[in-house]
């Protein structure tokens, strides 16, 4: 059975807009405000939404610090972790980033 909802343009885009995909490009760490990312660093890992750039630290709020992200591919790509323990707001320095990947999931909410 095939069902139709009914939906303004307005709602239609604000939709469009939520769902799209994040393969965007960052010429700025600033244009990363209100996106989430899966941060590495040299000596841990977080997933969260950036709120702002404090200097040289990212501000990340529903942040969880992962333990474990178990097979990475499939961290990435289903938003599956091993460990994981949310801790609300977190800063991280720049300067210890080795690389950030778009995070299209929904944030950690429970400690696993």
């Amino acid at each position: 059975m095939t069902r139709t909802i009914v939906i303004s343009d307005e709602t239609y885009e604000t939709i469009k807009a939520q769902l799209k995909d994040t393969d965007f490009e960052l010429s700025c760490f600033d244009e990363m405000i209100g996106n989430s990312f899966f941060i590495r660093t040299v000596t841990y890992h977080f997933v969260g939404k950036v709120k702002a750039r404090v200097g040289s630290f990212l501000h990340l709020v529903s942040a969880s610090w992962v333990a474990d992200s178990g097979r990475f591919m499939n961290a990435i790509k289903d938003g599956t972790l091993s460990e994981v323990e949310p801790v609300g707001d977190v800063f991280v320095n720049l300067e210890t980033v080795t690389d950030f990947m778009p995070w299209k999931h929904s944030l950690p909410t429970e400690q696993k």
